[in-house]
């Protein structure tokens, strides 16, 4: 069986077409451990470790205990692994499944992390980290490369265009930090999303994790602008639709798709029309309004209701089948 967790930045109530073809939607709370309003970092780490933690930290519990975070489960459990996100890959959603650190800001740390995950597809910004670091004189690209894995970027390779090795792992930048704004030309998230699920079942019998995030939402309600946050979620959209066509012809793969939180307390006011909407916000910060929870697949009716965001872990680990775990702090 595989999981395809399929998360936005923050969410924005005008609903994408193709999240109405989901047949269970859900409620999570998205409070941290000491905050009613969380961050990424906690709201990311909730979902790949089933724990409250602090803002800021990655991977973490509230007391600066690593956590196994689902994707690490999966990976010594001889699933195949991957995460796509138009932020860079050590930004706090993605780094909270494969990275464990206190803050979030420790971008090439996380980068360095990342190499003990054997993770079998990356792709997403932050070629930097990587390759021409601060901190270190450590090249991580080469060592992957010499780990065996097929490392490309955006400097050579359209990635529209690129083939995927059939048994090696792979990466692939696409750019330097920061990819760039879905209206301002960047087009691969769709297309990642339809490549990465056939890409990991192929890699084995299985079964395969699948972390994809829309990030730049999040980015759109930061600075309360409502165009920046309907052109991401339209790009988001068409992943959605990606993942569900591949999961209605597979039958074995479940999708959930979610957010870390709501960003901007984002409003559709009266005046509003399919052509043109009338918007406001109330923060240029997160909310800590409650965000749906969307399934489809085997397991999706585990996902109705209202719940903590710490239970999609509990919950995603329940659907592929793994044996409850004792207590974490």
């Amino acid at each position: 069986m595989g999981i395809t967790q399929i998360t936005a930045g923050m969410y924005a109530s005008q609903q994408p077409l193709n999240l109405e073809r989901c047949p269970v939607v859900g409620l999570i709370k998205t409070t941290s451990a000491q905050k009613l309003i969380t961050d990424s970092a906690a709201g990311a780490t909730a979902f790949s470790c089933g724990v409250k933690t602090k803002n800021g930290v990655v991977g973490m519990s509230h007391d600066l205990t690593p956590c196994t975070t689902i994707l690490e489960e999966a990976e010594s459990k001889g699933l195949a692994t991957g995460i796509v996100t138009t932020s860079t890959v050590v930004h706090a959603t993605p780094a909270s499944f494969v990275a464990h650190q206190p803050s979030r800001n420790n971008m090439e740390e996380i980068a360095g992390e990342i190499l003990n995950t054997e993770i079998d597809l990356l792709i997403g910004g932050g070629k930097k980290y990587f390759d021409r670091r601060s901190d270190d004189e450590r090249n991580l690209i080469a060592e992957m490369e010499a780990n065996g894995y097929i490392v490309q970027d955006y400097f050579n390779h359209e990635f529209d265009r690129i083939v995927t090795p059939p048994f090696d792992n792979f990466v692939f930048f696409t750019a330097d930090r920061d990819p760039l704004p879905a209206s301002q030309g960047r087009s691969y998230l769709p297309t990642a999303a339809s490549m990465a699920p056939e890409f990991l079942k192929a890699h084995t019998q299985k079964g395969f994790f699948l972390m994809i995030e829309g990030g730049q939402i999040d980015w759109g309600g930061h600075a309360n602008d409502a165009d920046y946050i309907i052109s991401e979620m339209k790009d988001f959209d068409k992943a959605i639709g990606q993942v569900l066509d591949f999961a209605e012809q597979d039958g074995e793969t479940l999708v959930i798709i979610t957010a870390d939180h709501e960003t901007g307390g984002f409003a559709i006011n009266p005046g509003s029309t399919s052509e043109k909407m009338v918007t406001a916000f109330t923060s240029d910060y997160h909310t800590a309004v409650m965000v749906p929870v969307f399934a489809f697949g085997p397991g999706a009716h585990l996902f109705n209701g209202i719940r903590d965001n710490t239970q999609i872990f509990h919950l995603m680990r329940k659907a592929l089948g793994f044996l409850p775990l004792q207590p974490q702090h």
